[in-house]
């Protein structure tokens, strides 16, 4: 038998070769490839977004078994506040707008504490449980996240002062 058989042509081009989808994403490459296709199905959340000047907007856009979806929204100068997730992973996509990522250690500032991140629309975060940071928007235009959540957000517990004021 010779080893050296190469398909020619794309083998993606013929169905019946390919494993079959999955219904629902397992695994974090899942995950973040799901808020990419929701990012690129703009029809899907433009009407739905809405802006809230006294505080962030958010809707729950889908559930799955373990996971769920969340559309938010930020007007300039919104912000989360230093927090966590608890037990949840997470992949934050900005979909419109930019919104800065600041991180620190949990307590007196270490000299390796993250420098604030500016992550414009297409730009992804994956965070692992027990991660903590602050989102905001310090740009001058509004702005809209996709948040997934695996499992399902149950805690957002808030971690004292915002990360801007510890890295001073």
């Amino acid at each position: 038998m010779n080893s050296d058989v190469q398909i020619a042509g794309d083998p993606l081009a013929i169905p019946h070769l390919l494993p079959p989808v999955a219904a629902h994403p397992s695994t974090v490459a899942g995950f973040a490839g799901l808020a990419t296709a929701i990012a690129a199905d703009r029809d899907g959340w433009t009407h739905l977004v809405r802006y809230d000047a006294a505080s962030r907007w958010y809707h729950r856009l889908r559930t799955g078994p373990g996971y769920e979806v969340w559309l938010l929204s930020w007007v300039p100068g919104q912000g989360t506040g230093r927090h966590d997730h608890g037990p949840s992973s997470g992949v934050l996509t900005v979909l419109d707008g930019e919104l800065t990522e600041r991180s620190a250690a949990d307590g007196p500032v270490q000299a390796d504490a993250a420098a604030p991140l500016r992550l414009g629309a297409g730009a992804q975060r994956i965070f692992a449980p027990g991660y903590v940071h602050e989102v905001v928007n310090d740009s001058l235009e509004p702005a809209v996240s996709l948040h997934i959540y695996f499992p399902g957000l149950t805690e957002m517990p808030m971690r004292g002062p915002r990360c801007a004021e510890l890295a001073r």
